[in-house]
């Protein structure tokens, strides 16, 4: 853990309380992914459109919000149902075409496939993590690993016509295993365990403060400036290093300083390049 300099802690913690007070959730939810499984009242459809929602929420919001408008409009009132009692060929002709970035339109379609044979293995999402929890478990890095490798292990066959695992399905099935921050991953994860702000905590039993913190460049520089990790590379042992951090300040419920830090460096009083007194100080005096 970073050293920090006498006093430091309990002044980060006062300011880190009083930008999650005074965050703004109603603004964040207009333009944050979690808006599509906030349109659904059942709880199926809520986890199914979050773990969509979440694996193209990458890039810039505009476009990635086009997208998924586009593919839930064709889902009509039901994500859940839609994948589960849809025909294979009649998604093929009704999502054709829909693409984005680095995920070719068969790539979404074979995630969709994915989620299809999860559902009638397993009957949701959240059966299926929660085979590969375990209350011992110091963080969901364990089941999150247990959990993307049992999604890959759907034969892809109907799809791409071998059992393939191109670049852009692998994009949406990101694991601790193989040292990734897993961004996306553990955001789906919040909102599904999290039942605090605007976080939906549909799936129970499963304790706040084993979720790890979802990291971008914008969290890394951030932390590192406050001294919340001493970490360079973004990967999973960075995640975990900034949640344990700051858990000091809320043992229970860590990833809600996840705001305050976005708050934080949004409002550019810490240009987060670099951990120094002067960095530090734009904190402690405010």
């Amino acid at each position: 853990m970073v050293a920090q300099r006498p006093g430091s802690a309990p002044a980060l913690k006062k300011v880190l309380e009083r930008f999650y007070r005074q965050y703004d959730f109603k603004e964040r939810l207009l333009h944050d992914p979690i808006e599509f499984p906030h349109r659904y009242k059942k709880k199926s459809d809520q986890e199914m459109a979050a773990f969509i929602a979440s694996c193209l929420a990458y890039g810039k919001v505009g476009l990635f919000k086009a997208v998924l408008e586009e593919i839930f409009s064709k889902m009509g009132s039901s994500p859940h149902d839609f994948i589960l009692g849809a025909d294979l060929r009649k998604q093929k002709k009704l999502l054709s075409g829909i693409k984005y970035r680095f995920n070719e339109n068969e790539d979404i379609l074979c995630l969709l496939f994915i989620l299809k044979k999860v559902l009638q293995e397993h009957g949701s999402l959240g059966n299926l993590f929660r085979k590969g929890y375990h209350d011992g478990d110091l963080d969901i890095g364990p089941a999150l690993a247990s959990f993307m490798e049992a999604m890959l292990s759907v034969d892809t066959a109907p799809i791409y016509g071998r059992d393939l695992h191109p670049a852009g399905l692998l994009q949406f099935f990101s694991s601790p295993a193989n040292g990734s921050a897993c961004k996306r991953a553990v955001l789906f994860l919040r909102w599904m365990i999290r039942d605090r702000d605007i976080d939906l905590g549909i799936w129970q039993g499963i304790p706040k403060n084993r979720l790890v913190i979802p990291l971008d460049t914008h969290i890394a520089k951030i932390s590192r400036c406050l001294g919340l990790s001493s970490r360079k590379s973004q990967d999973w042992k960075m995640a975990v290093e900034i949640t344990e951090a700051l858990k000091k300040f809320d043992p229970e419920d860590p990833l809600k300083y996840d705001f305050a830090l976005c708050h934080h460096g949004i409002s550019g009083l810490c240009k987060g390049e670099k951990r120094s007194e002067t960095c530090r100080e734009c904190v402690f005096n405010l």
